[in-house]
């Protein structure tokens, strides 16, 4: 990404789980009581951690596994909605940093685009204090089709009247990074999330392991690392 590109950015749409909420735990806890509700065993928090992503019917299906059928996939997710719903906030805590970068980037227009619910984002983003950062929240079922698929990035920028060139994507998964390029506009990932190990296999325009470098970047008050110009 050319350096002269950063501080043309106007817009940054932000993944949810993973880039700036640590969810992690709830998440894992909320999947290991609907498997002991159907009589399965518990598994590992990063197991769960690597199945979230792509929205929370494909959560449980794999959670479930390859056997499970279509009959148990809707009653696991079921309980698992309402569980969560009561749950979700239980330990899920902003990433450090996250809320001095929000502050930082108030003079741009900034937006949440999740895969996750969007009555459940909106919930947490305001229990958590941060809500009042975006302009607009948009989650898995706010589209017919969820991420990667480039809709909701392209509404966004109608919205917010940005082009593909001042648009950035921030996320924590090869996820936001397919999103990204499929709408045809910068991707950042940042490494601190538990979608971290995808990014390997896409590898975004801009690496962060700390989101509060990103105001100094987009400002021109830091350098882009060469390996990622």
């Amino acid at each position: 990404m050319p350096q002269s590109a950063l501080t043309g950015i106007r817009l940054l749409i932000f993944d949810l789980d993973g880039t700036l909420v640590d969810s992690k735990k709830d998440l894992a806890q909320s999947v290991n009581a609907m498997r002991e509700k159907m009589g399965l065993g518990l598994l590992p928090q990063e197991v769960v951690a690597s199945y979230v992503g792509q929205g929370v019917t494909v959560l449980i299906r794999r959670a479930l596994g390859e056997k499970a059928t279509e009959e148990n996939v809707e009653k696991g997710l079921a309980f698992f909605l309402e569980y969560y719903r009561l749950h979700m906030l239980d330990n899920t805590t902003i990433y450090p940093g996250v809320s001095e970068a929000l502050e930082a980037l108030r003079d741009r227009k900034l937006a949440v685009l999740t895969n996750k619910a969007v009555h459940f984002s909106r919930e947490m983003l305001e229990r958590l204090g941060i809500a009042r950062y975006f302009s607009f929240i948009y989650g898995g079922n706010s589209f017919e089709q969820k991420k990667p698929a480039p809709v909701g990035v392209k509404k966004l920028m109608r919205d917010m009247g940005a082009t593909s060139d001042q648009t950035l994507i921030v996320g924590d998964s090869d996820t936001d990074v397919l999103t990204g390029r499929n709408a045809g506009i910068w991707t950042c990932g940042v490494t601190y999330g538990f979608g971290a190990h995808t990014l390997e296999s896409a590898p975004p325009d801009i690496l962060l392991g700390d989101l509060r470098d990103l105001p100094a970047l987009l400002n021109g008050k830091k350098a882009l690392s060469r390996d990622k110009r």
